[in-house]
């Protein structure tokens, strides 16, 4: 009960003020480049339930098809010159306000994951699917993208078996730093999915 408090204590006015920008986003988006201006994928969420998540899109469109698919590269050639800024910024995240708000994510929790991610997981791995998928959290604020996949899952697991409000809170703090260094967006040599 906590959690979700928290969740709705946090989301509901951050989706209010966050609005304008999201608004302004989408106008710079779809002036660079064709497609809409939100991104909508299939994740997998708590209990291996599906949902959708929002993000505003920052490749071109159908670049899930092309490239690197769903890896993604410093300098990727996919990432329109909006997106690059939105993606540093990580304000392409803020839709992710809309799934908190229906109950589909938390703001701190494991990074959602595609169905062919979750078809990997080791029957232990699949303990990340235990909680609410976040915006941010444990491995997301101890190297995020630029750590190999299976640190980011035993991070997440270890989140998962000491999860509290302390820890969100932690998680929370560090989170606003990451998102003025912008570090660990990529995933680099040793990183595994693109968020």
């Amino acid at each position: 009960m906590s959690k979700r408090a928290l969740d709705l204590l946090i989301a509901l006015p951050a989706s209010l003020i966050a609005a304008p920008a999201i608004a302004l986003a989408c106008l710079a988006i779809r002036l660079e480049s064709p497609g809409h201006p939100i991104y909508r994928q299939r994740r997998v969420g708590r209990d291996g339930e599906p949902f959708d998540i929002y993000k505003l899109r920052t490749m071109v469109r159908g670049a899930e098809f092309t490239g690197a698919g769903l890896a993604i590269q410093e300098g990727d050639d996919r990432i329109t010159r909006v997106g690059g800024f939105l993606r540093r910024t990580s304000l392409d995240e803020l839709p992710n306000l809309w799934n908190v708000l229906r109950g589909e994510m938390s703001i701190v929790g494991p990074r959602p994951t595609v169905q062919v991610q979750v078809e990997q997981y080791t029957p232990r791995q699949r303990g990340r699917l235990a909680v609410h998928p976040g915006i941010t959290g444990w491995a997301q604020v101890n190297g995020r993208a630029s750590l190999p996949w299976s640190e980011r899952i035993e991070l997440d697991l270890w989140y998962v078996e000491h999860r509290s409000l302390r820890l969100d809170l932690a998680i929370l703090a560090r989170t606003l730093r990451l998102v003025l260094t912008g570090h660990g967006l990529y995933k680099g040599e040793a990183g595994g999915w693109g968020r």
